[in-house]
């Protein structure tokens, strides 16, 4: 029997993408490759790619310089280093990538990952480079194995839905993931069952715009996600459920009465609205205004009183003036976030703000981003210092950077420390906070 060869997978970007790398690990695994913590001896590198953030396709390239020597070394000692480009960079820039980065073997899309096996078996047997950048008509979940075969941790992501019909006018999904698709319900409860039955407690839902899904039921019906999170929530041994990244158009009343009704959907909901400005709104497409934001807010939070909100906003969207970002704040204001990430506007090619003429200067864009930022920061400060003297169930995922530490989640997705036993991996144990950090709880054990 041949020795098992090595793979080394770097992941930028989003959860979706670990859901996709943990699935790409798995389908190479049944061609015998082995994950690896480091790409020094790798026979196989994968750089599975996110193209949200400024400047992402250069980062790529660095790491592909990065590369080269470690491909040379393992050329020198008689082996061979392939090298793959995957996910939304790979999609966005295609054969682009081979011509500026010769050492790159084979470059695959969101949507075509399924056939990595295949297309590191003709690199070996030197048809050349491989491209894969279509949007095939079959489903890539019916060519992969359900889910990895080692003990998963306590918490693990699961695809429901990909793709996005929005075209909000400064997102490149639409053209890198490809139109909205949602995974049959009966797959979903299998892999949920999977995971379940290797140790998993906690399952988060992903999706470009997760909310939109759909499928049919057992009983032939339509079914939303509301009705999903109700059936995942029947598993025996499956305690907590999460889904991100939602969008304000697809919170349907099945959903938000989910968040009244079903006690292990976590009170937390990742709810991007990215601006306050009604103009700037539909500048971007997003098809909803700022009143319809917030008055869908009111009927969550009237459906789930302790919920925690958390949200995107893009400062210096082309043609903001002051009036429209002083909406924003005014927006933020009024809502209140347990925690947000918020950005400077930058363009992505092929999208149609990246055409616009108006661009905001970058100064005013910096300066508007530290205010909001400080806004934020201070409406996660009191969010924060409200959960100390409170006990809360606590999800414990992993040891801590101390010895005797313990790293938990809270229901509303704070890491929470304590000091804990590592037997108790795994379980949700109740938490008296006494202490907060910015990003994190502090606390002790109960009983």
């Amino acid at each position: 029997m041949s020795a098992p060869k090595k793979l080394w997978i770097k992941t930028y970007g989003c959860q979706m993408n670990v859901y996709d790398s943990e699935r790409m690990a798995s389908a190479l695994a049944a061609a015998g490759y082995e994950q690896g913590d480091t790409p020094d001896d790798a026979d196989l590198v994968i750089l599975n790619t996110c193209h949200i953030r400024e400047k992402a396709a250069e980062k790529v390239y660095s790491d592909l310089g990065r590369l080269k020597p470690l491909r040379a070394a393992k050329a020198a000692a008689g082996g061979r280093m392939q090298i793959a480009v995957a996910g939304c960079v790979a999609q966005a820039e295609g054969d682009e990538i081979m011509r500026r980065q010769p050492v790159v073997d084979m470059v695959v899309g969101p949507q075509a990952y399924h056939r990595l096996p295949a297309m590191a078996e003709r690199v070996a047997r030197g048809d050349g480079p491989q491209i894969d950048t279509e949007f095939p008509q079959e489903d890539k979940f019916d060519h992969l194995p359900e889910a990895p075969r080692a003990r998963r941790a306590p918490a693990a992501f699961l695809t429901v839905q990909e793709g996005c019909d929005k075209f909000c006018a400064f997102c490149v999904v639409p053209y890198t993931r490809g139109a909205e698709v949602s995974r049959p319900a009966a797959r979903i409860l299998s892999e949920a069952r999977g995971l379940v039955g290797r140790g998993v407690v906690e399952i988060t839902l992903l999706g470009q715009n997760v909310n939109a899904w759909h499928g049919e039921g057992p009983d032939g019906g339509g079914w939303g996600l509301g009705e999903l999170v109700r059936a995942l929530a029947t598993i025996e041994g499956l305690e907590r459920i999460r889904y991100t990244t939602s969008h304000p158009n697809d919170m349907d009343e099945g959903l938000i009465a989910a968040h009244a009704e079903v006690g292990k959907l976590m009170p937390y909901l990742h709810l991007p609205v990215q601006s306050g400005s009604d103009r700037i709104l539909k500048a971007m497409n997003r098809r909803h205004t700022a009143e319809d934001y917030c008055r869908l807010v009111e009927r969550i939070r009237a459906a789930r009183p302790d919920i925690a909100l958390s949200g995107d906003f893009i400062v210096g969207f082309p043609g903001e003036t002051d009036q429209d970002f002083e909406d924003t704040m005014t927006l933020v204001r009024s809502v209140g976030y347990a925690s947000a990430y918020s950005f400077k506007y930058s363009a992505r090619p092929g999208t149609p703000a990246a055409e616009e003429s108006d661009q905001v200067p970058e100064a005013v864009k910096a300066e508007r981003l530290a205010r909001l930022q400080a806004l934020l920061a201070e409406q996660q400060t009191a969010f924060q210092a409200s959960c100390v003297g409170r006990e809360m169930p606590v999800l414990i995922e992993k040891p801590g950077r101390h010895a005797g530490q313990m790293v938990g989640r809270s229901p509303w997705l704070q890491a929470v420390h304590l000091a804990a036993d590592a037997s108790l991996l795994g379980r949700i144990v109740p938490v008296a906070i006494e202490t907060t950090g910015p990003n994190s709880l502090a606390g002790r054990l109960v009983g």
